[in-house]
């Protein structure tokens, strides 16, 4: 049996200022081969769709993006089975997506949105009709990258953490166990 708790990121301190620079992080990230999108200003002609949403209240602001839950409400609901779990991941096939909006509605987060898909630095047409393709989007842990999510590396104030919760679990075990023995409560 497979214990392994899949991986997520998470916003860990109130330190967020809105930046943004984990939603352009992300844009880029996943963009660069299909849009070409660069590394400098004025090179996006596309519109701009993270993974993750920079969400606003009161006086604080926090990304929010796909806790890649275990059971996953919006892989079951996809009709279209543009969803799939891959290495613990969900990943959504945008050309797979027929803009149902079911996974929006399953997602207990809303770490899902629909945004219009563009291929080749030029948005996708539906067929049959004038407006731009929509598709989920939603965190996919930057699956193509080797050093982790993107977001992570680029927030310049370490609100985001790639999140594992064995290696959480064991550190906190070996604290408790430090500190019974140092204080003879064993």
């Amino acid at each position: 049996m497979n214990n392994n708790l899949g991986s997520f990121v998470v916003a860990c301190n109130d330190q967020c200022t809105g930046c943004k620079a984990c939603e352009i992080a992300c844009f880029t990230v996943h963009n660069q081969k299909e849009n070409k999108v660069a590394h400098t200003v004025g090179t996006v002609a596309i519109p701009v769709t993270p993974r993750l949403f920079l969400t606003k209240f009161e006086e604080q602001c926090l990304p929010i993006q796909c806790k890649q839950c275990e059971d996953a409400p919006c892989l079951n609901s996809c009709a279209a089975k543009a969803i799939t779990k891959v290495d613990g991941t969900m990943i959504v096939n945008e050309m797979l997506c027929i803009g149902c909006k079911n996974c929006m509605l399953a997602c207990p987060f809303g770490a899902i949105e629909m945004l219009p898909i563009a291929k080749n630095a030029q948005p996708v047409q539906q067929i049959g009709s004038d407006e731009v393709r929509k598709s989920a989007f939603k965190c996919d842990l930057c699956a193509e990258l080797e050093d982790g999510p993107a977001c992570v590396k680029a927030c310049p104030h370490d609100v985001l953490k790639l999140m594992n919760l064995e290696e959480d679990r064991k550190e906190k075990s070996i604290r408790a166990a430090i500190a019974l023995t140092l204080t003879g409560n064993l």
